[in-house]
């Protein structure tokens, strides 16, 4: 039943970004968007006067000089000779592909978090306890009992406070670790 309930929850998630896709999605169109095109003229230091980037939404025969460079800084005669010396290029995006790109990317990030979501909220809740893992969980259980049983607690003081829990951690661990090196050093033994 849970199942049933993540997956009515996902499906719903999934239906919802296909319904964004297509509402934020522009219809395709004949012509450009006038934020797709521009002409972009790089004119440097020309006498008295600095060097500036004109941009202007025109069209590709038009993307020269006279047309994008407004107001012209120089008189008359000299346009000419200040034109020459501008560089002008033609530039075309599609908004449209990266408006399609981004969506993905969101979609693609949201089912992320999404599925993070069940793994943390709804997959122990359908995960059995593993019947190996289980053992080996009492055995720790039994040996922090036995630590705590050994170790004198003052009276009126709760016995399971964390110091407490790190101490007989720390314990359990440096028992393992004398272990080991009676294994290794005094019997030659390798753990296999």
């Amino acid at each position: 039943m849970m199942f049933a309930q993540c997956t009515r929850k996902y499906a719903s998630s999934v239906l919802l970004i296909a319904l964004l896709c297509c509402i934020l999605s522009p219809p395709a169109q004949a012509s450009k968007s006038s934020e797709d095109i521009r002409c972009k003229c790089i004119c440097p230091p020309y006498r008295n006067i600095s060097g500036h980037i004109y941009n202007k939404n025109v069209s590709q025969k038009d993307c020269n000089c006279l047309h994008v460079v407004e107001p012209m800084p120089v008189p008359g005669n000299d346009v000419e000779a200040y034109c020459l010396l501008c560089e002008c290029k033609y530039e075309e995006r599609s908004t449209t592909t990266i408006k399609v790109i981004i969506i993905i990317y969101l979609s693609v990030v949201g089912a992320l978090l999404l599925y993070m979501a069940f793994l943390v909220l709804v997959d122990p809740l359908i995960r059995k306890p593993d019947a190996y893992t289980q053992p080996l969980h009492n055995e720790e259980e039994n040996e922090d009992a036995r630590s705590l049983a050994a170790a004198p607690t003052p009276s009126g003081a709760r016995a399971n406070t964390v110091l407490e829990r790190v101490e007989g951690a720390q314990q359990r661990w440096k028992r393992q670790v004398q272990e080991q090196r009676k294994t290794v050093f005094d019997r030659h033994k390798m753990l296999s």
